[in-house]
């Protein structure tokens, strides 16, 4: 996987272009910058920080504690890096990369369409939400979890007045203590995952008793708050109409009872995704990664591609967690300077290692743990909706494959529209899979995954270069 063409590049030439500012892109940066390279460093939000640790916007005075709880630290040294770092990069925020080619990026920033050449490109594009759907969670009112923080961190407010946080994983129970602080009312706490997979697990959650602590604290919380909390439900409906919008949520409880909780919000969510549209793009192999049940970037320990002069770091490639990912930035980093020739710390290089193995061994535990629901994808029933851009259910999805043969995801997308929407299948197309394996009777292995396509996120052109295009063309 090593960038042999690279060694032919001096140091002082390369142009080296980071995508993403968050855990991963600023310690990659700061490693490169310490070896004398000035990198360009990419950007969509408008504010370092990455979406874990969000920076809330200019103007905002709440402190780190409030923000970030028990992470404020973690936060607060990696915003005081990145800020010590400003004036040796190129900080590019407010800038989406849609698009690749060979050696150049195509983004958008603020409206207006710029390229971006490079000689090696480090990925840092971290995660969003895995969902799996749930017969109503069209309505208005429903939101994943990502979508509930962003509204805590970069607006100040909630998603609703009273909130129901439902589906599994360690995030889940994050940004529901992040709303219980916020003084938001939790209306509760429903994970499909039940207890006895979490004793399972605590051989590997050991890896890192601390963070095995700090989640358990959390829990603690939620529970002196009183806040209900149950383990191991099984998700049925959510509850309202089109045009009020969600009112409830309906699930049978690990003992076998209908429960119904009234609210008017609801935030869904099942561990992360890697966000590899880029990667596939730039035409990198991906791999299927059985933990997690899901397609992953498949690069090397230090995180080279399969495509010389790529390559990636942090939850872009797997999710391990922020802490991971400052590992695996510093990883990349030293990957890109051993292919150019550069001295690298061997000591260094040999301890960032060592914490990703404990890392790694620590989000398996995180997945036997709160395992991805395949289950509720085959128990679906065909009126729900899977895509929520094209408004396809699952009935359809099942028909393509039963009725057509479509026994592939992008063969089904071609026949169902499933993925063709706005969020180009970044939300629907895992849970599709599931629904697509299920009615073929194969592992979702087999039906592989959904091609990335450009652009890779909805994007916004200002409306005089598109008037000026129509005015000058024939």
């Amino acid at each position: 996987m090593a960038a042999a063409w690279l060694k032919n590049v001096d140091k002082d030439d390369v142009r080296v272009v980071i995508v993403g500012a968050g855990p991963a892109g600023t310690r990659c940066a700061e490693t490169l910058v310490a070896a004398g390279i000035r990198p360009i460093v990419l950007d969509e939000n408008r504010r370092d920080g990455g979406q874990i640790y969000r920076r809330q916007p200019e103007g905002f005075r709440r402190d780190y504690a409030t923000l970030y709880g028990s992470e404020a630290d973690k936060a607060k040294a990696l915003h005081d890096s990145f800020d010590r770092l400003r004036g040796q990069i190129d900080y590019r925020p407010d800038t989406l990369v849609w698009s690749l080619t060979p050696g150049q990026l195509c983004c958008v920033s603020q409206g207006k369409h710029t390229t971006v050449d490079y000689d090696a490109l480090i990925l840092c594009t971290g995660a969003t939400d895995r969902l799996m759907p749930i017969e109503g969670w069209q309505l208005a009112g429903t939101y994943s979890l990502g979508g509930a923080q962003i509204a805590l961190k970069a607006q100040a407010v909630a998603i609703g007045r009273r909130v129901v946080f439902m589906g599994s994983g360690p995030l889940l129970y994050l940004v529901a203590s992040q709303y219980l602080k916020a003084g938001a009312e939790v209306a509760a706490v429903l994970d499909t995952s039940p207890l006895r997979k979490r004793v399972a697990a605590l051989p590997k959650l050991l890896a890192r008793p601390g963070v095995l602590f700090t989640g358990m604290k959390l829990l603690a919380k939620l529970y002196l708050a009183g806040i209900p909390v149950h383990l191991g439900v099984e998700p049925l409906w959510l509850v309202g109409d089109a045009s009020t919008g969600v009112s409830g949520v309906r699930v049978r409880t690990a003992q076998g009872d209908s429960l119904q909780i009234d609210c008017d919000a609801v935030a869904l969510g099942y561990h992360l995704r890697p966000e590899t549209q880029l990667a596939d793009l730039a035409g990198c192999r991906m791999r299927f990664h059985e933990p997690s049940q899901q397609w992953v970037l498949d690069t090397d320990e230090e995180g080279r591609s399969s495509v010389e002069g790529v390559y990636a770091a942090g939850d872009g490639t797997r999710i391990r967690g922020a802490d991971a990912a400052e590992h695996a930035g510093r990883l990349a980093a030293m990957a890109l300077l051993q292919d150019l020739r550069q001295p690298v710390n061997s000591e260094s290089l040999a301890q960032q290692r060592r914490s990703l193995a404990v890392m790694e061994q620590f989000s398996r535990g995180l997945y036997q743990a709160f395992p991805w629901p395949t289950a509720q994808a085959e128990a679906l029933p065909d009126e729900a909706i899977v895509c929520r851009c094209e408004m396809i259910t699952a009935g359809e999805l099942r028909d393509a494959v039963r009725a057509k043969g479509a026994c592939e995801v992008n063969r089904a997308k071609a026949f169902s529209r499933v993925g063709m929407g706005r969020c180009q299948g970044r939300y629907c197309s895992q849970a599709g899979a599931e629904v697509i394996a299920a009615a073929a009777g194969v592992a979702v292995e087999l039906v592989g995954r959904q091609r990335g396509q450009a652009p890779v996120k909805p994007l916004s052109m200002l409306t005089e270069e598109i008037k000026l295009v129509d005015e000058v063309s024939p």
